[in-house]
């Protein structure tokens, strides 16, 4: 299973879905990392340093980020679903499969 960082306006509900389906999800809050404004390469090279893909619903800043570096653990970027549930289980079928996501840029798109 892969070991995530989920950034700050990320649902904890999800982190901890994924956390049932194995995976080592760390959040910002526990990370001591909540409600500092910390600038979203700052937040990168956190996860970086940590060995982390990061999740975010900052899409754009962390696509950026992505196509400035590709040396990252990965970026999982989704698109807000009120459906919690829903977007866990998106999240997990886009990475269960893979063996890494180092480098890799992951889009999680809400259906219509």
């Amino acid at each position: 299973m892969f070991r995530i960082y989920a950034n700050e306006n990320f649902p904890r509900v999800v982190a901890e879905a994924l956390r049932q389906k194995g995976h080592d999800v760390l959040t910002s809050r526990e990370a001591g990392k909540a409600g500092q404004a910390i600038p979203d390469a700052e937040v990168l090279a956190f996860a970086v340093a940590d060995d982390r893909a990061i999740l975010t619903l900052n899409r754009r800043d962390f696509i950026r980020l992505h196509n400035l570096s590709a040396t990252h653990a990965g970026i999982i970027v989704c698109t807000y679903d009120p459906d919690l549930a829903a977007l866990a289980s998106r999240i997990e079928q886009a990475i269960v499969s893979r063996v890494s996501l180092h480098g890799l840029l992951i889009r999680i798109v809400r259906p219509n």
